[in-house]
């Protein structure tokens, strides 16, 4: 009878995700991802994936629709392996992201043997998303770089590796950061889901303390969407590492690219890997994981009468918005809020990686 049972329990649970999937324009079939990188859950069940090889955006309908985020509860020591155990060996895990609803977590993983979509339940259970026969819907992006190493200055490299540096959810549209072709390449797109007329993107033109410059061809490493002064903005984080005010107005209104307000800058050779907003005893933060300069604690009060830095940050420097070093979170380079009082994070442990839920400070 066991047999029968487990059928059954997985054509109901195909039914269901069939259903939640049909109001989204998903269609059942095989994605055929290239790649997977920057990860963003949006309504229901569905998770969006960035596949930067193919320059687009897949929606997948998960099944996830039962949990409870309130009771999760994940501490997996030598997670690296236990990847690799699922997917093969000399795994690559590039982002995650949880589902509020659920308390599940998915993670993009690069194998030997292509891209693939991991997650883990609440309660620290392990498995493999399926990919074949799946509701989803793909959403090219116009305009994305040529697939091909081109030479910028003295380094050499494939600008469609950054075409999806990372992308959101906000409302009923969709936020992605990364490059498109042209001159002035860091851009940002934004447009709706269900998937419809897809935005060529906006540029977005900075001043990079650190460098002393203004610059419009490095993408956002990393962002968040957060209200400010009550309308809605884009708080981004760039290598070396400038923090920028995004108006989301501007990027609508915008014609070809808009000025950010370089909010501060965090100190140089630095890259920026993951950020997640928060609210604690009243007060938001922000939390940014870095590869050099561990995790940062920010206050988001006073950004909405931040002036923009103009000037030079010499010799490694701050400026601007401050910020407090996290030590209790040192070796997170992964990370997302999975309830209103944890997060789950992927740190580097030694000679590993582990994934575990904290306590947000």
């Amino acid at each position: 009878m066991k047999p029968v049972l487990s059928i059954t329990t997985a054509m109901i649970i195909l039914a269901a995700c069939s259903r939640a999937a049909e109001p989204w324009g998903l269609k059942s079939g095989t994605p055929e991802l290239q790649s997977a990188v920057a990860l963003a859950m949006g309504p229901e069940d569905i998770l969006f994936i960035g596949d930067t090889k193919s320059a687009a955006v897949i929606a997948i309908a998960t099944g996830d629709l039962q949990g409870d985020p309130a009771s999760a509860d994940v501490s997996i020591k030598g997670f690296d392996q236990a990847i690799a155990d699922l997917c093969g060996p000399d795994p690559r895990i590039n982002d995650l992201v949880a589902n509020p609803r659920t308390g599940t977590t998915f993670l993009s993983v690069a194998t030997e043997d292509g891209p693939a979509i991991c997650r883990v339940d609440s309660g620290g259970k392990l498995s493999r998303l399926p990919l074949e026969d799946v509701p989803f819907a793909r959403a090219v992006l116009p305009d994305a770089p040529e697939d091909k190493v081109v030479q910028r200055g003295r380094r050499r490299r494939n600008p469609r590796d950054d075409a999806i540096t990372d992308i959101a959810f906000y409302e009923d549209r969709i936020l992605v950061s990364g490059l498109r072709s042209g001159e002035a390449p860091s851009s940002v797109r934004e447009f709706s889901f269900p998937f419809s007329k897809i935005d060529k993107g906006t540029g977005i033109a900075i001043y990079h303390g650190a460098h002393g410059r203004e610059e419009d061809y490095a993408a956002a490493r990393t962002f968040v969407t957060l209200l400010i002064d009550g309308e809605p903005n884009l708080l981004a984080a760039y290598t070396c590492t400038p923090l920028v005010k995004i108006p989301l107005d501007q990027l609508r209104e915008a014609q070809n690219s808009v000025q950010g307000t370089t909010v501060a800058e965090l100190g140089n050779r630095n890259r920026p890997l993951d950020m997640i907003a928060y609210v604690k005893g009243g007060d938001e933060y922000l939390l940014l994981s870095n590869s050099r300069r561990g995790v940062m604690k920010i206050r988001t009060s006073g950004l909405d009468t931040a002036e923009g830095l103009g000037e030079p940050v010499r010799g490694g420097g701050t400026a601007g918005h401050t910020y407090d070093s996290v030590d209790s979170m040192e070796g997170v380079l992964q990370m997302d809020k999975i309830n209103e009082g944890y997060a789950i994070v992927l740190l580097s442990s030694g000679d590993g990686m582990d994934l575990k839920t904290v306590s947000l400070p």
